[in-house]
């Protein structure tokens, strides 16, 4: 056999197990949800104002008064699409309680894939535009799904990466209740 053959392969198993490794990478939320330190923790967090998919004007600072989930997603990412029957549980006992609410902020995606992604999947909260990435920028995200749970005077209480659950935001908003006093 020549030298090419045994090349060929060679490669062909290589290139196929890391095809493999990275379709595992991308499609799987294995680490799930886990809480990880950031520079915004207990400081004011960054702005987010803009247009919101359904047209409206959005600000981040109207929502003082009440914890706000701020939820950074895509519409191809497989783990965002997981999460957000979570993100809609959540959100929909959380407005009933007066207690916290829901702005997500979506990554690369049109105006109208978003739309349609909300009329399949559910929730209704605003969904703020990021088109020159301002926002995930100044919050530090460095992927998709990431959140950070808003304390009422508009400080990080939290950082999250991965998808969330409804069960795990409800102990995050319950211990940061708790620790406010």
């Amino acid at each position: 056999m020549s030298r090419g053959r045994v090349a060929a392969w060679i490669a062909v198993p290589v290139l196929l197990v890391m095809l493999g490794f990275l379709f595992v990478l991308a499609t799987s939320d294995s680490a799930g949800t886990r809480a990880v330190d950031s520079p915004l923790l207990g400081r004011q967090a960054p702005p987010i104002v803009g247009e919101a998919i359904d047209g409206s004007a959005y600000d981040l600072a109207e929502a003082r008064g009440g914890y706000v989930v701020v939820n950074f997603f895509a519409t191809w990412c497989i783990p965002c699409v997981r999460e957000h029957p979570e993100l809609v549980d959540f959100e929909q006992r959380h407005r009933l309680a007066d207690d916290a609410s829901v702005v997500s902020v979506v990554y690369d995606a049109s105006t109208s894939s978003v739309q349609e992604f909300f009329a399949d999947n559910g929730g209704d909260w605003p969904v703020v535009q990021d088109p020159d990435g301002r926002i995930a920028l100044d919050y530090g995200v460095s992927g998709v799904p990431e959140s950070y749970l808003i304390a009422p005077d508009g400080t990080v209480v939290a950082k999250l990466i991965g998808g969330v659950t409804a069960p795990g935001l409800d102990r995050l908003l319950t211990n940061a209740q708790e620790a406010a006093g």
